[in-house]
């Protein structure tokens, strides 16, 4: 079932492997040192078609589901967590939230764009005080005539600094009310928004990570999305799909190591044989895969339901949530059998190890992920 790719799925696959090998593998570790941003490098995935994967082509994306976005994620991020984790943020927050409660001339003026990579987008909802606890964010938007007047900072956003364009949640109502909280467009270049403090992180170091910050910053009404008030529900709709997103990431990550692995462990000889021999290796490689398959499987399904346009909640929660905890065990597993050299920057095992962790962080908590689960089967 799982190497049962369709014509599509397969064009992808070896599209991002070639272009990865051109374009990613002989840089992506210099791009992690500096803790550099490849725009240029996104840019041209967005000629490939990789930034709109899931935008219809009538506003000039590729035109694909899930499963599609699935294998291109996770090839990316085979090759480089970071670069995979920019292309899903790009394509499931940003674009994607436009894409699914966008008006009409909404998605004709931000879509193309966005699926060309001609646009950068990032999506605001954390903020220093509020990850998981969102419903108290402090960024408001008031309105004003025919302006919504937007106050406040968001922090850990990805493309925070190079962003052409975002999505902003913004509180127009009460504290701690699910109805009081709007979703916005803002570009880049209006006059109050501008980007703040860059982090410096332990992994995913080329993917840019900054704080995007409001000061009286005036955005025509019209760049509202949906309704007022529904900012929080549509967020929350936006992150069932961001999981699938950052499970392909972590098993992109996972796939990677494990790939590493087999091939160190082939070549890497003690004791007159190469380590691969031993049991104590070979089990590894066996847990390695048999869990990579079993978050694959739990992945797809959850791809399948959204292309489905059916509810899938539970399911997104349960692929992200084993995921990335799998991609956890996998890098350490890696560098684990890499021994010393697993502990050096001579091998791509210890990035895997560093990138591994956000998966378990971003786009809500393994424990956040356990909180969505519980109630789904409780209730």
């Amino acid at each position: 079932m799982i190497n049962d790719l369709t014509e599509n799925q397969k064009m992808i696959a070896d599209m991002v492997r070639d272009f990865g090998e051109k374009e990613i593998k002989p840089h992506f570790m210099e791009w992690d040192e500096e803790q550099h941003f490849p725009i240029e490098t996104m840019k041209k995935m967005g000629e490939l078609g990789l930034l709109g994967v899931l935008v219809p082509e009538a506003y000039g994306g590729s035109g694909f589901g899930y499963l599609e976005y699935y294998t291109a994620i996770s090839e990316i991020s085979r090759i480089c967590g970071s670069i995979g984790l920019s292309v899903a943020a790009h394509n499931s927050l940003c674009t994607g939230h436009i894409l699914t409660f966008g008006s009409e001339e909404q998605k004709k003026k931000w879509l193309p764009k966005l699926a060309s990579g001609e646009f950068i987008g990032a999506w605001g909802l954390t903020e220093s005080n509020t990850g998981s606890d969102a419903l108290r964010m402090k960024t408001t938007a008031v309105k004003e005539g025919d302006s919504w007047v937007l106050n406040g900072a968001k922090n850990w956003i990805t493309h925070g600094i190079s962003g052409d364009v975002a999505v902003v949640l913004a509180r127009t109502g009460e504290l701690l009310d699910s109805r009081g909280i709007s979703a916005f467009v803002v570009e880049r270049g209006t006059p109050g928004f501008k980007a703040g403090k860059k982090e410096n992180k332990l992994g995913m170091r080329a993917s840019e990570t900054a704080e995007m910050i409001f000061e009286d910053c005036k955005i025509p009404a019209e760049n509202l999305l949906g309704n007022e008030g529904e900012g929080f529900i549509q967020a929350m709709k936006v992150l069932d799909g961001g999981r699938i997103s950052i499970a392909a990431l972590s098993l992109g990550i996972a796939k990677g190591a494990l790939d590493a692995s087999i091939k160190y462990s082939k070549e890497r000889e003690q004791f007159g044989q190469p380590i691969s021999k031993f049991q104590a290796i070979s089990f590894k490689l066996a847990d390695m895969a048999t869990e990579i398959e079993a978050a694959e499987l739990l992945t797809l399904q959850a791809a399948n339901l959204k292309n489905a346009n059916k509810e899938m909640t539970k399911q997104s929660a349960m692929a992200k949530y084993y995921a990335s905890e799998i991609c956890v065990k996998a890098a350490t597993e890696a560098v684990q059998i890499f021994g010393g050299y697993g502990y050096t920057k001579d091998y791509p095992v210890e990035k895997f190890y560093r990138d591994s962790k956000l998966c378990t962080i971003g786009e809500g908590t393994s424990e956040i992920q356990k909180l969505v689960i519980s109630r789904k089967i409780l209730n």
